[in-house]
């Protein structure tokens, strides 16, 4: 491949990713634990939105397990909003396997 293509193909993906990262803000994914007792909704731009905690998880006597289900809830939309940036760098990348943090995502 000519390098002057490959710096071309280079920037045409770093303005995609930049694309990408603006629609990365308005995507809300989720993360549950306890059988969706406690929820966190994540935005694409890594901010906490919302955390939902039923009733029923509060136990003034186990404060511990009520902070083990947060902090599982949080991992796990933490990990959906992972998958959701890597499926949106897929489709610009073609599916190439770029370094993490190539283009600051």
């Amino acid at each position: 491949m000519n390098p002057m293509d490959l710096i071309k193909n280079l920037q045409n993906m770093q303005s995609k990713v930049g694309e990408i990262q603006d629609k990365m803000k308005s995507i809300t994914v989720s993360g549950s634990s306890g059988g969706e007792m406690v929820r966190v909704e994540l935005g694409g731009d890594m901010t906490v939105r919302k955390v939902t905690i039923a009733p029923e998880a509060v136990d003034p006597g186990d404060i511990g397990m009520l902070e083990d289900l947060v902090l599982a809830a949080f991992t796990d939309a933490l990990a959906n909003l992972r998958d959701t940036m890597q499926q949106e760098m897929s489709a610009v990348t073609g599916g190439m396997n770029l370094p993490p943090g190539l283009f600051g995502m």
